[in-house]
């Protein structure tokens, strides 16, 4: 993730991301969109 200015596309998926660790299920997909945005982020960031 980018530092100081995550994305939306990112901070959503921080999101769906903690709600997968709290509740157990649903971490292959928190998974995958934490890698989308991460990618996403590599234009807008340079990274």
């Amino acid at each position: 993730m980018s530092g100081k200015n995550p994305s939306a596309k990112q901070q959503a998926a921080r999101k769906v991301q903690s709600e997968a660790d709290r509740s157990g299920t649903g971490k292959g997909k928190a998974r995958e969109l934490q890698s989308e945005a991460d990618r996403a982020a590599v234009p807008k960031h340079g990274l």
